[in-house]
Protein backbone atom coordinates (compact mmCIF):
# COMPACT_ATOMS: atom_id res chain seq x y z
CA UNK A 1 0.00 0.00 0.00
CA UNK A 2 1.61 3.57 -1.20
CA UNK A 3 2.39 5.97 2.20
CA UNK A 4 -0.21 8.52 2.17
CA UNK A 5 1.78 11.77 3.08
CA UNK A 6 -0.16 14.07 5.41
CA UNK A 7 0.86 18.40 5.85
CA UNK A 8 -0.58 19.51 9.00
CA UNK A 9 -0.21 23.62 9.61
CA UNK A 10 -0.38 25.17 12.68
CA UNK A 11 -1.31 22.77 14.92
CA UNK A 12 0.40 22.59 17.79
CA UNK A 13 2.62 19.82 18.92
CA UNK A 14 0.48 18.22 21.86
CA UNK A 15 -2.53 18.03 18.50
CA UNK A 16 0.05 16.45 16.08
CA UNK A 17 1.11 13.84 18.35
CA UNK A 18 -2.38 12.78 19.58
CA UNK A 19 -3.06 12.61 16.13
CA UNK A 20 -0.23 10.61 15.15
CA UNK A 21 -1.28 8.10 17.97
CA UNK A 22 -3.83 6.78 16.01
CA UNK A 23 -2.82 6.64 12.53
CA UNK A 24 -0.66 3.44 10.94
CA UNK A 25 2.76 3.15 9.44
CA UNK A 26 1.14 3.82 5.98
CA UNK A 27 0.94 7.58 7.11
CA UNK A 28 3.30 10.12 7.14
CA UNK A 29 3.19 13.54 8.52
CA UNK A 30 4.49 16.94 7.93
CA UNK A 31 4.40 19.47 10.28
CA UNK A 32 4.71 23.31 10.01
CA UNK A 33 4.11 25.64 12.56
CA UNK A 34 3.59 27.92 9.73
CA UNK A 35 3.10 28.77 6.20
CA UNK A 36 5.31 26.05 4.34
CA UNK A 37 5.97 26.56 0.67
CA UNK A 38 3.72 24.62 -1.54
CA UNK A 39 3.20 24.72 -5.38
CA UNK A 40 0.53 22.98 -7.42
CA UNK A 41 1.73 21.14 -10.59
CA UNK A 42 -1.09 19.71 -12.68
CA UNK A 43 -3.32 18.92 -10.33
CA UNK A 44 -1.07 17.89 -7.71
CA UNK A 45 0.49 19.40 -4.28
CA UNK A 46 3.64 19.30 -3.13
CA UNK A 47 4.85 21.17 0.06
CA UNK A 48 8.72 22.03 0.66
CA UNK A 49 10.51 19.19 2.76
CA UNK A 50 10.89 20.73 6.50
CA UNK A 51 14.46 19.35 6.22
CA UNK A 52 15.84 19.57 2.86
CA UNK A 53 15.64 22.57 1.10
CA UNK A 54 14.22 23.05 -2.48
CA UNK A 55 13.06 19.31 -1.98
CA UNK A 56 9.63 19.25 -2.80
CA UNK A 57 7.30 16.03 -1.48
CA UNK A 58 3.78 15.06 -2.55
CA UNK A 59 1.09 15.65 0.02
CA UNK A 60 -2.13 13.52 -0.30
CA UNK A 61 -4.19 15.31 2.38
CA UNK A 62 -4.10 18.32 4.68
CA UNK A 63 -5.28 19.51 7.68
CA UNK A 64 -4.94 23.57 8.10
CA UNK A 65 -5.47 25.05 11.52
CA UNK A 66 -4.45 28.92 11.97
CA UNK A 67 -4.89 32.54 11.22
CA UNK A 68 -1.59 34.13 9.21
CA UNK A 69 -1.05 37.39 7.73
CA UNK A 70 -0.80 36.34 4.14
CA UNK A 71 -2.60 32.64 3.92
CA UNK A 72 -5.27 33.81 0.96
CA UNK A 73 -3.62 32.84 -1.69
CA UNK A 74 -2.53 29.91 0.34
CA UNK A 75 -5.90 28.64 1.25
CA UNK A 76 -6.68 29.81 -2.47
CA UNK A 77 -4.00 27.26 -3.77
CA UNK A 78 -5.67 24.54 -1.28
CA UNK A 79 -9.21 25.36 -2.89
CA UNK A 80 -7.71 25.14 -6.40
CA UNK A 81 -6.37 21.77 -5.58
CA UNK A 82 -9.50 20.83 -4.19
CA UNK A 83 -7.96 17.65 -2.59
CA UNK A 84 -8.99 16.12 0.87
CA UNK A 85 -8.64 19.17 3.52
CA UNK A 86 -9.69 20.24 7.04
CA UNK A 87 -11.53 22.04 7.08
CA UNK A 88 -12.77 22.55 3.47
CA UNK A 89 -10.68 24.92 1.71
CA UNK A 90 -13.32 25.98 -0.53
CA UNK A 91 -14.99 27.26 2.62
CA UNK A 92 -12.48 28.66 4.13
CA UNK A 93 -11.26 31.04 1.26
CA UNK A 94 -15.15 31.99 1.49
CA UNK A 95 -14.94 33.13 4.84
CA UNK A 96 -11.12 34.12 5.61
CA UNK A 97 -11.85 37.91 4.50
CA UNK A 98 -13.69 39.40 7.44
CA UNK A 99 -16.19 41.30 5.39
CA UNK A 100 -16.92 39.16 2.36
CA UNK A 101 -16.90 36.71 4.58
CA UNK A 102 -19.63 38.21 6.85
CA UNK A 103 -21.83 39.23 3.84
CA UNK A 104 -21.59 35.45 2.25
CA UNK A 105 -22.56 34.19 5.62
CA UNK A 106 -25.78 36.73 6.41
CA UNK A 107 -27.17 35.23 3.27
CA UNK A 108 -27.74 31.80 5.03
CA UNK A 109 -28.46 32.77 8.28
CA UNK A 110 -31.83 33.89 10.35
CA UNK A 111 -30.16 36.24 12.16
CA UNK A 112 -28.63 38.92 10.08
CA UNK A 113 -31.27 41.74 11.44
CA UNK A 114 -28.36 44.24 12.19
CA UNK A 115 -28.55 47.40 9.78
CA UNK A 116 -24.91 47.44 9.00
CA UNK A 117 -23.22 50.23 7.02
CA UNK A 118 -19.80 50.33 5.68
CA UNK A 119 -17.12 52.95 4.50
CA UNK A 120 -14.32 52.04 1.90
CA UNK A 121 -10.68 53.36 2.93
CA UNK A 122 -10.45 56.20 5.07
CA UNK A 123 -14.19 57.86 5.34
CA UNK A 124 -15.93 60.19 7.40
CA UNK A 125 -19.04 58.21 9.17
CA UNK A 126 -21.61 59.69 11.77
CA UNK A 127 -23.55 57.29 14.15
CA UNK A 128 -26.12 58.28 16.40
CA UNK A 129 -26.04 55.95 18.91
CA UNK A 130 -23.55 53.34 19.98
CA UNK A 131 -21.96 51.77 17.06
CA UNK A 132 -19.21 49.17 16.36
CA UNK A 133 -16.87 49.52 13.53
CA UNK A 134 -14.70 46.55 11.93
CA UNK A 135 -12.25 46.19 9.67
CA UNK A 136 -8.99 44.32 8.75
CA UNK A 137 -8.37 40.56 8.01
CA UNK A 138 -8.41 39.37 11.39
CA UNK A 139 -11.11 36.88 13.32
CA UNK A 140 -9.33 37.67 16.84
CA UNK A 141 -11.22 40.52 18.26
CA UNK A 142 -8.52 42.81 16.92
CA UNK A 143 -9.29 45.54 14.48
CA UNK A 144 -12.77 46.96 15.80
CA UNK A 145 -13.40 50.80 17.48
CA UNK A 146 -16.84 51.27 19.27
CA UNK A 147 -18.09 54.82 19.02
CA UNK A 148 -20.97 57.32 18.83
CA UNK A 149 -20.68 60.45 16.98
CA UNK A 150 -17.87 61.31 13.99
CA UNK A 151 -15.65 58.74 13.48
CA UNK A 152 -13.10 58.57 10.54
CA UNK A 153 -12.17 54.69 9.08
CA UNK A 154 -8.29 54.43 8.40
CA UNK A 155 -9.03 51.49 6.10
CA UNK A 156 -12.00 49.54 4.98
CA UNK A 157 -14.60 48.91 7.24
CA UNK A 158 -18.31 47.28 7.80
CA UNK A 159 -20.24 49.43 10.42
CA UNK A 160 -22.79 48.05 12.74
CA UNK A 161 -25.19 48.89 15.42
CA UNK A 162 -23.84 48.15 19.31
CA UNK A 163 -26.05 45.31 20.45
CA UNK A 164 -25.61 45.15 24.62
CA UNK A 165 -26.03 41.68 25.76
CA UNK A 166 -24.06 38.47 25.82
CA UNK A 167 -21.63 37.36 23.19
CA UNK A 168 -21.72 33.46 22.75
CA UNK A 169 -20.14 31.11 20.13
CA UNK A 170 -21.63 27.81 18.38
CA UNK A 171 -18.44 25.54 18.06
CA UNK A 172 -18.88 22.92 15.74
CA UNK A 173 -16.09 19.71 15.32
CA UNK A 174 -17.41 17.19 13.27
CA UNK A 175 -21.27 15.67 14.60
CA UNK A 176 -20.17 17.38 18.07
CA UNK A 177 -21.08 21.07 18.94
CA UNK A 178 -21.00 23.26 21.58
CA UNK A 179 -22.26 26.61 23.01
CA UNK A 180 -19.35 29.40 24.59
CA UNK A 181 -20.13 32.04 27.03
CA UNK A 182 -17.29 34.99 26.00
CA UNK A 183 -16.23 37.46 28.08
CA UNK A 184 -13.92 40.15 28.97
CA UNK A 185 -13.61 43.38 31.06
CA UNK A 186 -14.53 45.32 28.03
CA UNK A 187 -17.31 45.64 25.84
CA UNK A 188 -14.90 43.10 23.87
CA UNK A 189 -15.54 39.31 24.41
CA UNK A 190 -13.61 36.50 23.50
CA UNK A 191 -12.53 32.44 24.57
CA UNK A 192 -9.58 33.94 25.65
CA UNK A 193 -11.11 35.49 29.02
CA UNK A 194 -11.19 34.01 32.36
CA UNK A 195 -14.86 32.38 32.59
CA UNK A 196 -15.47 31.95 28.99
CA UNK A 197 -16.85 28.45 29.07
CA UNK A 198 -19.45 26.33 28.20
CA UNK A 199 -22.93 26.64 28.64
CA UNK A 200 -26.64 25.40 27.54
CA UNK A 201 -27.13 25.46 23.93
CA UNK A 202 -29.95 27.75 21.94
CA UNK A 203 -31.15 24.82 19.44
CA UNK A 204 -32.00 27.85 17.21
CA UNK A 205 -28.39 29.39 17.04
CA UNK A 206 -27.11 25.82 16.38
CA UNK A 207 -29.72 25.33 13.50
CA UNK A 208 -28.32 28.53 12.45
CA UNK A 209 -24.68 27.41 12.71
CA UNK A 210 -25.68 24.19 11.17
CA UNK A 211 -26.76 25.53 7.97
CA UNK A 212 -24.14 27.85 7.64
CA UNK A 213 -21.58 24.85 8.08
CA UNK A 214 -23.53 23.03 5.42
CA UNK A 215 -23.65 26.24 3.27
CA UNK A 216 -19.53 26.58 3.30
CA UNK A 217 -19.20 22.48 3.65
CA UNK A 218 -17.11 23.31 6.84
CA UNK A 219 -16.68 19.94 8.94
CA UNK A 220 -14.61 22.38 11.55
CA UNK A 221 -16.79 26.41 12.55
CA UNK A 222 -16.90 28.92 14.71
CA UNK A 223 -20.28 31.04 14.40
CA UNK A 224 -20.35 33.98 16.69
CA UNK A 225 -23.64 35.62 18.16
CA UNK A 226 -24.92 38.23 20.20
CA UNK A 227 -28.05 37.64 22.17
CA UNK A 228 -29.45 41.29 23.32
CA UNK A 229 -30.82 41.67 26.55
CA UNK A 230 -34.08 41.82 24.86
CA UNK A 231 -33.43 38.27 23.79
CA UNK A 232 -32.97 39.16 20.03
CA UNK A 233 -29.95 37.19 18.49
CA UNK A 234 -27.97 38.61 15.93
CA UNK A 235 -24.93 37.00 13.59
CA UNK A 236 -21.98 38.56 14.46
CA UNK A 237 -19.06 36.89 11.98
CA UNK A 238 -17.92 33.11 11.38
CA UNK A 239 -14.62 31.84 12.21
CA UNK A 240 -13.31 29.17 9.56
CA UNK A 241 -10.48 28.34 11.88
CA UNK A 242 -12.34 28.47 15.51
CA UNK A 243 -9.41 27.87 18.15
CA UNK A 244 -10.02 24.52 19.05
CA UNK A 245 -6.88 24.28 21.72
CA UNK A 246 -8.34 27.03 24.65
CA UNK A 247 -11.25 24.12 25.77
CA UNK A 248 -10.51 20.30 26.46
CA UNK A 249 -13.81 19.38 25.71
CA UNK A 250 -12.94 20.94 21.87
CA UNK A 251 -9.54 20.23 21.87
CA UNK A 252 -10.26 15.95 22.81
CA UNK A 253 -13.28 16.17 20.27
CA UNK A 254 -11.18 17.59 17.51
CA UNK A 255 -8.28 15.60 17.88
CA UNK A 256 -10.19 12.22 17.82
CA UNK A 257 -12.11 13.51 13.85
CA UNK A 258 -9.06 14.93 12.73
CA UNK A 259 -7.46 11.10 13.37
CA UNK A 260 -10.49 9.60 11.80
CA UNK A 261 -10.99 11.96 8.87
CA UNK A 262 -7.15 11.42 7.95
CA UNK A 263 -7.48 7.91 7.86
CA UNK A 264 -10.92 8.14 6.41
Amino acid sequence: MDKVRVLIVGLEEAEVNAIKQNLGFNYLLVTYDSLPQVKLVEGELYVESPTVPDKYLLVNKVIFHGIYKDDVDFITLLALWNGPCLPNALGMMDLRQRIPGLVRALSVSRFGGIKRGMVINEQDYSATTETVAKWGIWHCGEDKAKFNGDWTSSETSVIEQFIDGEAVRIMIVGDKSWQIRLTGDTWLKSIHNEGSWEMETDPELLADSQAIAKHFNLQTVGVDYIVGKDGERYLLEVNHIPNVTVFPFVNEAFVEFAGEWVVS
